[in-house]
């Protein structure tokens, strides 16, 4: 049996008749078909022949077998245990290819060699808690992901944009974050109700976690819609000593924590020092 070519539909369907698979919206099941979408986020992430490469969710194989044809080493986790014997029909020749059944959120990526890529067709429902552990174990020479559309406007959102919140700074602490097309819901089986883009991320080498800083953007962030004196009072902090550390950045007592960049957060994280609560690792799921 020839290997079946995953750009297209047909193939595809009868690849999930042949082993009486369906879609499964528990993982974020949408499988990519579209085969220029497919270059394209291998594209963004460039990794040279014999580069390492983490993929996260490969569900049939699609993405996998691309950068198994252009001679990577590939890793792919699959948590989805029922897709493992299709995964194998489409990949289990490769000897460049290692599928394991494992959860991506709960990954070690301090395994991965150092200047690794992680290369991935994301599910939604996991792809910032990923991202941030990625981020900060500092393996990866570039990220290339396919994500929700919203989660990527929210990675490279700017202050002041309606998308900017915690997961921008974090980001933005590790890497600079650039989206380079959008994807439509037809290039996926099936179509997802949202558009995805694929976004590219280079981290800064050398930049580890700074959980202090990320505490205190935790807490200001806590209530969008209180200010940023409201919310981290609130969280325990001294308003005589919040308001001297504000009004040394010449900030408003009024202003919210989506106006502030990353430089005036770590400043405000040296005046203040450790947080009431302790500071927190800034790759946690809700940061």
């Amino acid at each position: 049996m020839s290997r079946p070519d995953l750009g297209s539909l047909r193939d595809v369907r009868a690849l999930l008749a042949r082993h009486g698979l369906t879609p499964d919206k528990r993982y974020g099941q949408n499988f990519l078909v579209d085969r220029a979408a497919l270059r394209a986020v291998a594209d963004a992430a460039d990794p040279p022949p014999g580069a390492h490469v983490l993929e996260v969710g490969p569900g049939l194989g699609a993405l996998t077998a691309e950068l198994a044809a252009r001679d990577l080493h590939v890793l792919a986790l699959e948590l989805d245990g029922r897709l493992l014997p299709a995964l194998a029909e489409v990949v289990g020749d490769a000897a460049n290819v290692e599928v394991r059944r494992a959860d991506a959120v709960a990954f070690d990526h301090a395994t991965m060699p150092q200047g690794a890529y992680l290369i991935a067709n994301l599910p939604y429902q996991v792809a910032t808690a990923v991202l941030g552990n990625a981020l900060a174990s500092g393996r990866y020479a570039r990220i290339a992901v396919l994500v929700q559309r919203e989660v990527a406007e929210r990675i490279v959102a700017d202050p002041g944009d309606a998308q900017f919140g915690a997961f921008s700074l974090v980001c933005r602490h590790y890497a600079d974050a650039v989206i380079v097309r959008d994807v439509a819901p037809g290039a996926f089986l099936p179509p997802p109700k949202v558009t995805s883009s694929i976004l590219r991320l280079d981290p800064r080498p050398g930049v580890g976690p700074d959980p202090t800083t990320f505490a205190w953007v935790r807490a200001g962030f806590r209530h969008r819609r209180k200010t940023l004196r409201k919310n981290l009072t609130a969280a325990g902090v001294d308003g005589a000593a919040l308001d001297a550390a504000l009004a040394s950045e010449a900030l408003d007592p009024r202003v919210r924590a989506e106006a502030l960049d990353l430089a005036t957060w770590r400043r405000l994280a040296a005046r203040l020092g450790p947080p009431p609560g302790g500071p927190d690792d800034p790759a946690l799921r809700d940061a």
